[in-house]
């Protein structure tokens, strides 16, 4: 177990195929598994938690765009209570409840710029879905994918018809392009 180690060191820094510390995690992942750390310990901070709490707390911090699996939040949270950083807390039912100790304070003090950059990374997503969540697109879209399976389906479909309805796609999406 170590501590006083700075973010960089703690995470690995951008290494092969990281991002850094503003664009994602490894291989595109929303939070690579040393920013969950972070993330997770900031949570546990705030109030006491247990995991699926956890899964909750970051899916609503992004409008619902991103929750992390529970096969990740909890081995993450046996290895933050292996750290030292958290403690289980005696708890009522059989939910294991999760609190911050003396260290783990210290490593978020350590951390707190990079745990805000963290935070803000979750809450642009969550503005990104919601500017881009729309249910009328989803709707439209499910809507053609359906009648294209239904016209493609048919015995009659010949190249004709299958240029026409490239066509079609075709000058919806220059459309779209000009909105």
């Amino acid at each position: 177990m170590r501590f006083g180690m700075g973010y960089a060191s703690w995470t690995g820094g951008p290494g092969p195929g990281g991002r850094g510390r503003h664009g994602g995690g490894p291989r595109g992942r929303v939070l690579g598994g040393d920013e969950l750390k972070l993330v997770l310990l900031a949570l546990i901070a705030e109030a006491p938690r247990h995991g699926y709490d956890l899964i909750r707390a970051v899916e609503a911090r992004t409008g619902g765009a991103y929750a992390p699996s529970p096969g990740v939040v909890y081995p993450t949270l046996t290895l933050l209570t292996d750290m030292g950083l958290i403690e289980e807390q005696a708890s009522e039912g059989a939910r294991k409840l999760f609190a911050i100790t003396e260290a783990g304070s210290a490593q978020l003090a350590q951390d707190a710029e990079q745990v805000a950059d963290l935070f803000a990374r979750l809450q642009a997503l969550g503005e990104h879905r919601a500017r881009t969540d729309a249910g009328p697109i989803h709707r439209a879209r499910a809507n053609l994918r359906a009648a294209l399976h239904h016209r493609l389906a048919g015995p009659d479909v010949d190249t004709d018809t299958l240029h026409a309805i490239a066509a079609i796609l075709d000058e919806a999406a220059q459309k779209v392009e000009r909105l």
